[in-house]
Parts: C-alpha cells; sequence; structure tokens
C-alpha cells in the first residue's frame, strides 16, 4: 500500500513525525536534568519542548490518518494502524496535560504530576513508535509498489522495476 500524501516521492507522515518524537523525547531528557540539578532553566526547557513538539504531532497526525483510510479493512495492518494511531493521540493528550499544568504554574517549579504525565506520553511514545516501525518494516505499509534494492530515485522519472522475488512468485503459480 503506498502513503496517499507524498511530497518529493516519499510519504509525508514518516518525514514529520520525527520533529514531535525528537521534541518530546528531549523534553523529557530536560525533565530528568531537571530533577538532578533542580536547575529551573531546564524544566522551562521542556516547557517550550512540549509544546513545539505538540505542534509538530499536531501537523503530522492528519497524514498518517489519510494513510490509514487507505489501508485494505481486515487486515493485521489497520488493526496495528489503529492502536498506532489512537496510542499517539494518547501521547499527544498526555503531554499536552503535562504542558497545561506547567503553564498554569509557570512561575515555579513543575510540578509531580507534569513530570509524570511526560514520562508516561514518553514511555508510551516509545511502544507506538514500534508499531509505526512494524507497520512500515514489517507490512509494507507506505512503501511504494516498486520498492526493492535496485530501484531507481523517487525523483527519477524511470519507472521502479518488480522485484525478481515477485517475478519468481508469478511464475511459480
Amino acid at each position: 500500500m503506498e502513503s496517499r500524501v507524498k511530497i518529493f516521492g516519499h510519504a509525508v507522515h514518516p518525514i514529520l513525525v520525527v520533529f514531535p518524537l525528537g521534541l518530546l523525547a528531549t523534553a523529557v531528557i530536560f525533565d530528568v536534568v531537571y530533577l538532578i540539578t533542580g536547575d529551573a532553566a531546564m524544566a522551562l526547557i521542556a516547557f517550550w519542548m512540549i509544546g513545539a513538539g505538540l505542534i509538530g504531532g499536531a501537523i503530522a497526525a492528519p497524514f498518517g490518518w489519510i494513510d490509514w483510510f487507505a489501508i485494505a479493512h481486515g487486515t493485521r495492518a489497520k488493526r496495528i494502524g489503529l492502536v498506532h494511531g489512537l496510542g499517539n493521540v494518547i501521547v499527544l493528550v498526555l503531554f499536552f496535560v503535562s504542558w497545561w499544568f506547567r503553564y498554569v504554574n509557570r512561575a515555579q517549579s513543575p510540578e509531580a504530576i507534569a513530570m509524570a504525565l511526560s514520562f508516561a506520553g514518553a514511555s508510551l511514545a516509545i511502544v507506538t513508535g514500534w508499531l509505526g516501525g512494524e507497520l512500515v518494516q514489517r507490512l509494507g505499509v507506505g512503501i511504494d509498489t516498486g520498492a526493492n534494492l535496485n530501484a531507481p530515485s523517487s525523483l527519477s522519472s524511470e519507472r521502479p522495476t518488480v522485484p525478481l522475488h515477485e517475478k519468481l512468485a508469478g511464475w511459480m503459480k
């Protein structure tokens, strides 16, 4: 199943997800540094990282949903995609609530609940990220039909060739 939304021949969703994942993971790292050092600047950096990660997640999500709607019904990929997508919505909600607690008390250090929510969100993001990898790497969701180790560049006008194993499978039928 090819991605429905592409830029320069590549699926948009996987391009965009690196930003919220990186920003939200970095926020958790700054929370840990804050807990170790007590430096309020680290908590402030985490606050801004979460805000940017939430914006990035809101931008990446619709492209994932568009691709999910194109997956055939009744397949393992459709079920995993649903869990992946809904799980990531929960990740964003957890981080949003963490951000909100930090915003309300921005003059003070973050409450324990704010950090616990970001740690929970990061933990769930590891699981949903793995599910995204399962969709692409194991189930081939978002992969071009002509994908193979010697496929031409996505920017090339050359048509992709059918991989040898697919030719052999067709001859053996």
